[in-house]
């Protein structure tokens, strides 16, 4: 699957005339709770000449592109960035590609680009923005956990925006992706603890889809959400302007990808 991948990276970029600067594995594959079934989640970060960025028309929706998605197609689904926005979207200490960032297997890794950005990773750390975002994703899952019979990967979704949560009050840092990893730092009963781990060997193995509630969990996950939210009314959101080292990347990134010079930068 490895090589269809890359095969179709290679084709994103003939056929949209741009260059990916990283793409990688995202979602279940990455995060170790993925069955033989789950999709393959490729998420990519790209360029385009620098001529599409030289122009009076002004970019955004309706103007310019920028994302490209393919049609998920036998369990691949493959949708990119187009790399102002990503920056942007870094800036703001967006989840998603701070996610990327640390996720694996790396189908394509050609430039320095992503190298140089996680060097500005501390720029924009903010722990209120991410526990937001964290919290948030927990809510909407545990809003679907409330039937009759519930989906194993809703449990496994909230639990695991929860435990990216308590990595960040515990740690003030950016959160490992992977659940196993996350889960070994969290401080849960045994039962809990032994519990969450059938529940993921149950999602990989057993490849069950649906279960009955388990009030262990919805315990769990109420009482979290209600500790989380009172915790991050005391944080200060505050946060870093890394426009001008970020603008930077972006011109140095032009010039390597393109090898064009270029006075006005």
């Amino acid at each position: 699957m490895y090589e269809v991948i890359v095969n179709q990276l290679k084709q994103i970029e003939r056929s949209h005339h741009v260059k990916v600067l990283f793409a990688v594995e995202s979602g279940s594959r990455a995060w170790g709770i993925a069955s033989k079934e789950s999709d393959y989640d490729v998420r990519f970060i790209y360029i385009h000449p620098v001529d599409w960025y030289l122009t009076i028309d002004p970019q955004g929706i309706g103007k310019k592109r920028d994302v490209i998605e393919l049609p998920i197609h036998d369990h691949l689904d493959i949708s990119g960035w187009e790399v102002t926005k990503a920056l942007r979207l870094f800036r703001k200490c967006n989840p998603s590609i701070l996610e990327w960032m640390r996720s694996s297997p790396i189908y394509l890794q050609p430039y320095s680009f992503i190298s140089k950005l996680r060097l500005l990773e501390d720029e924009v750390f903010n722990p209120k923005s991410m526990l937001s975002h964290y919290i948030q994703i927990a809510k909407q899952n545990y809003a679907s956990l409330q039937g009759e019979n519930v989906k194993v990967k809703s449990y496994l979704y909230a639990l695991r925006s929860l435990f990216a949560c308590k990595w960040i009050e515990q740690f003030n840092e950016i959160p490992p992706i992977h659940f196993q990893h996350l889960l070994s730092q969290m401080k849960v009963d045994g039962k809990l603890r032994n519990e969450i781990e059938q529940l993921v060997k149950s999602k990989v193995f057993d490849k069950r889809e649906t279960i009955r509630p388990i009030p262990i969990f919805n315990d769990y996950i109420e009482h979290e959400l209600y500790s989380l939210q009172d915790y991050i009314k005391n944080l200060y959101g505050e946060k870093n302007n890394p426009t001008v080292q970020l603008d930077k990347l972006f011109r140095e990134t032009l010039r390597e990808v393109w090898n064009e010079k270029f006075d006005a930068f």
